[in-house]
């Protein structure tokens, strides 16, 4: 079996990929879906309410969005190569509160039976329990960007230091390291006073 040869838009910055999109390169489009998809899939599930589960299914509701905001990446300003990340998150957070708004409004769901429905707990519900996540993702929104986006990359995305260096234009892993335990602190302070 001979291998692979690797797809030289894997190796290019987001940054170049952008560009690439934006001129209509359909190749560039798929390599950056390709490269967020599970990062953001990983952090969107767990944070879709229960109430709106039954309808709508995390891979999904990242799929639309993802898609929705390449739709429009010209209004898109990358001045760093994790910043299309962060607005691919953004974009998922406000597509989630629009979801938990409409379910609100909605009212009462009555149950059907079906197997398709769950209404269990996500992993992460399960790790920290829903009060304790509303209250990290209200901790979370009051820290500064960059503690912010040290902490995402590192606890909900689960990237290697060496990665979360370059995304926070960091000089090594040591440095990123460094970096996301501040945030941390800082996180967990917050947390207090929230609790």
């Amino acid at each position: 079996m001979v291998p692979k040869a690797p797809d030289p838009l894997t190796a290019q910055s987001s940054l170049v990929l952008i560009e690439k999109v934006r001129k209509g390169d359909v190749a560039a489009r798929d390599a950056l879906i390709e490269r967020y998809w599970p990062r953001l899939e990983r952090w969107a599930h767990g944070r879709l309410p229960r109430g709106a589960r039954d309808l709508h299914d995390t891979t999904d509701l990242v799929q639309d969005t993802v898609v929705a905001a390449l739709d429009r990446l010209h209004e898109f300003t990358a001045d760093r190569d994790g910043a299309l990340q962060a607005y691919f998150r953004v974009a998922i957070l406000n597509r989630i509160r629009s979801l938990a708004d409409r379910e609100r409004r909605r009212g009462q769901t009555v149950a059907l039976q079906s197997i398709l429905a769950d209404h269990a707990a996500s992993p992460l519900e399960e790790a920290i329990g829903m009060a304790a996540l509303e209250s990290y993702d209200r901790a979370l929104e009051r820290l500064r960007p960059e503690d912010r986006e040290a902490i995402i990359l590192r606890i909900e995305l689960d990237l290697p230091y060496d990665e979360i260096a370059h995304a926070l234009n960091k000089t090594n892993a040591v440095a990123a390291r460094k970096a996301v335990s501040r945030a941390l602190v800082r996180l967990a302070l917050e947390m207090q006073l929230d609790g």
